[in-house]
């Protein structure tokens, strides 16, 4: 429960609100008392000016002494006299009218370890405003904190329910969010089951969530298609390898039991069946060693006018006798560095793909030319042509169209060879017309 994302995306949500609830609440109070502190020194300076103004006044209209313990109950702060002289009094003959400042007197030492907050104005009396000291208005800052806890308090009861609503929300988004992931896993989980036919869940409004979904959907019919292939390829690889071990035991117990009359005849069959079953071996290791990425090529100049002449002879007898008209172009001779068996081995499969697909009396074209720093081999045909939606797949390992026969893998090994060599395989095709396989490599010359 704890390490779900119905748990964790909330929790992740809430922690956030509450961190940021608790920075900003520091940065509130400290402003706030910042400000509360400003304040408290602008009245104390108010008070202290508008002390001296009435002190000036009192003195200048009247002999009566000033209540200054009255003053400092009425404002609520401290009131302090600094004489300018020691030892001196306002009116000689009557008390200060305020307390002087001074260390017997006053705590001086607590205002300087900052638990007061003083202002102090100077006094000028008479008609020539001289000078004769200073009133202070001094207010313990413990006073200032009981202004701003009421706040603080409210600030808690502000971020409380802001949480509440955070947390009703993030439970709402979390539902909104986590509901379709929940149904993508379980469909996951069905798929890593085995299940194909699954239905995956729409996911509206786009994201990264639908993005997931029309992946996952794309993923399950790769995977129905690839098993589909793998199954297809079985049935052909097990009748390819029937057909030629069934013709080598009939042949072999005709032998035993002397039934044949030119045993010579018996075991050119047999050879001829014995090279299919190698060839089909070979082109299920060939294409295994391409997967696993462990396939060594050569380096070595390469004649194209010699390999395409010897692709081209392999196929000339099945050429007569199904009367293609059978032809090769020769419009360059280069000599590039390469791997040459990987070469004809590429070529003589797009050959053995027209030759499977061109009906009799068709016509074939091998053609070998150079141009821009690249040699191109094309082969041409008068097949039935290839369908768009079957232009990339026949190139996928174990894919056959239907009704051609083999095993599917010539094209697939053709072009994982074409571009471990550095090259690549173009197609054009025409429905009804035949298609055009080009084998296109860099012309690296011989140095």
């Amino acid at each position: 429960m704890l390490r779900s994302l119905r748990f964790r995306l909330p929790a992740f949500f809430l922690a956030s609100i509450v961190l940021a609830g608790i920075v900003a609440a520091a940065i509130a109070f400290r402003l706030l008392d910042s400000y509360t502190l400003s304040r408290a020194r602008a009245d104390l300076k108010r008070e202290a000016s508008g002390l001296t103004q009435l002190y000036a006044y009192w003195t200048a209209h009247s002999n009566l002494p000033l209540p200054g313990k009255q003053l400092s109950k009425a404002s609520g702060d401290r009131l302090y006299f600094i004489p300018a002289y020691p030892g001196f009094a306002l009116f000689p003959k009557e008390a200060p009218r305020f307390q002087h400042l001074s260390r017997r007197t006053v705590p001086i030492d607590e205002m300087r370890t900052g638990r007061y907050i003083a202002v102090a104005h100077p006094l000028f009396l008479g008609a020539d405003h001289d000078f004769f000291g200073a009133i202070v208005a001094a207010r313990p800052k413990n006073q200032l904190g009981t202004r701003v806890i009421p706040l603080v308090a409210r600030l808690g009861i502000a971020l409380l329910g802001g949480l509440l609503a955070a947390g009703l929300l993030a439970l709402y988004l979390t539902s909104r969010i986590t509901r379709p992931v929940r149904k993508l896993s379980r469909v996951a989980d069905d798929i890593a089951e085995g299940l194909r036919e699954v239905e995956i869940p729409h996911v509206p409004g786009g994201g990264e969530i639908e993005h997931l979904a029309d992946r996952l959907q794309e993923m399950t019919t790769r995977l129905a298609e690839a098993e589909e292939r793998e199954r297809s390829f079985l049935m052909s690889v097990s009748h390819e390898l029937r057909t030629p071990l069934t013709a080598i035991r009939g042949h072999v117990e005709a032998l035993r039991e002397g039934l044949v009359g030119d045993p010579a005849v018996s075991l050119d069959v047999i050879a001829e069946e014995a090279s299919r079953l190698e060839r089909l071996v070979g082109d299920v290791l060939d294409l295994a060693k391409l997967d696993a990425h462990r396939f060594t090529l050569t380096r070595e100049e390469v004649d194209m006018e010699r390999v395409c002449e010897r692709a081209y002879a392999a196929f000339g007898e099945e050429a007569r006798r199904r009367s293609i008209d059978y032809r090769h172009e020769i419009e360059a001779r280069p000599v590039i560095v390469t791997d040459g068996d990987r070469v004809l081995q590429i070529i003589t499969n797009l050959l053995s793909n027209a030759f499977r697909w061109t009906p009799d009396g068709g016509r074939i074209e091998l053609a070998l030319s150079a141009e821009n720093g690249a040699v191109a081999v094309a082969v041409d045909d008068t097949g039935p042509g290839i369908k768009p939606e079957d232009r990339e797949r026949i190139f996928r390992a174990f894919w056959s169209r239907g009704g051609g026969g083999g095993t599917g893998l010539g094209l697939a090994i053709a072009r994982e060879l074409a571009e471990a060599l550095g090259g690549r395989i173009e197609l054009a095709t025409e429905i009804g017309r035949g298609s055009r396989f080009e084998l296109v490599l860099p012309g690296d010359e011989p140095a």
